[in-house]
């Protein structure tokens, strides 16, 4: 991945993990079909890398990018490449002569401006008569609306009668064309290139199979103002195969890794069971607890009322043997030294 232009999810940068890499490399292996010998416009460039691709075949290619940052990476990058140049600019404002390009490509730039009717009328403006305009652009019902799933660089994602509508408009001419990244099984001759036929099924009624792709994730349109200029090459299906198999490597890599969390799952429930069973003992041993402490209650409150009822017994106690204090206190004086023999015999009674 080059160093002076990070991925940041706007726009891919050679180098880039994932199945991004096989959808933007493959468009431009795809447009190299019409690049031959012709002169060939490149709109929101990026890094410059789709140029080097299609710049081996034509007879001069231009890169153009909004971004100063990528422009001038890309002159770095490719200013080995006699037949390309770069240039800083918009899309909806092309520095460039009318009529100047036998092909402009633009691939995944529609859905990220709003100025979409200009964007087009500029490819428009600078394609030769007889000239082809390539470009992709999501499927929003396939890309977000059953995915769920929202883009932060795309601003306006279109469905495909609004994408047919906007083309309809500046181009009489227009091949459809389906892309999206799946597993793919090639039977093939060593002996010449082959001629493609795609056989779709489903794994569920594999017998019954269908001839065409079905709900692509990305559209890709070749655009002409002639039926006839596109008749020149005929339509075909373009395959990428990928000779490290990534795709394949990539699926292994998340199937050993739910493998792996199924195996922890289940783990984990062995362990929540022994948690569980450990907890149930605990409860029985809190149940226990729980009627020894409300035992204990039960005795302490008959202890609280066998206290109360002692304290009650300590202070008749008390009083009697303050009683006793005071007659003993009583006995001790001289008076009642001399009047206790006749206190003992009844014939004087005790002053109180």
């Amino acid at each position: 991945m080059s160093g002076e232009l990070p991925f940041t999810g706007e726009r891919f940068i050679p180098g880039t993990p994932g199945e991004i890499w096989i959808e933007h490399w493959h468009r431009y292996h795809f447009a190299s079909r019409w690049a031959a010998g012709q002169r060939v416009l490149d709109v929101a460039c990026g890094e410059g890398y789709g140029c080097a691709l299609l710049a081996r075949t034509a007879r001069e290619v231009t890169g153009v990018d909004v971004s100063a940052a990528a422009v001038a990476h890309a002159r770095a990058q490719y200013r080995d490449l006699a037949n390309a140049r770069f240039v800083e600019a918009s899309c909806t404002q092309l520095p460039l002569p009318d009529a100047s390009f036998d092909l402009v490509v633009s691939f995944e730039t529609i859905e990220h401006i709003t100025e979409q009717e200009r964007f087009l009328e500029e490819v428009a403006r600078v394609l030769a008569p007889g000239g082809v305009f390539l470009l992709s652009s999501p499927d929003k019902r396939e890309y977000s609306d059953k995915r769920a799933f929202a883009n932060e660089f795309h601003v306006k994602e279109l469905y495909r009668e609004e994408l047919a509508e906007l083309v309809s408009r500046h181009f009489r001419a227009v091949e459809w064309y389906g892309q999206k990244a799946t597993f793919y099984s090639i039977i093939a001759p060593e002996s010449q290139a082959p001629a493609v036929a795609l056989t779709e099924v489903d794994e569920q009624d594999p017998s019954h199979a269908g001839a065409r792709l079905s709900n692509p994730l990305y559209f890709v349109l070749a655009c002409a103002r002639e039926e006839a200029t596109l008749r020149e090459i005929p339509a075909a299906m373009g395959v990428l195969a990928d000779r490290s198999e990534w795709v394949h490597r990539d699926y292994e890599k998340v199937m050993r890794w739910l493998n792996e969390c199924a195996a922890q799952r289940e783990q984990l429930q062995r362990e929540a069971g022994a948690r569980d069973a450990v907890l149930q003992q605990a409860r029985a041993q809190l149940l226990q607890q729980a009627a020894s402490i409300e035992q204990l209650r039960t005795e302490i409150s008959r202890l609280r009322q066998e206290l109360e009822a002692a304290r009650g017994d300590a202070q008749h106690l008390r009083n009697q043997l303050g009683d006793a204090h005071h007659e003993l206190a009583r006995a001790r004086t001289w008076r009642g030294w001399l009047l206790q023999p006749w206190v003992r015999l009844g014939l004087v009674k005790p002053r109180q």
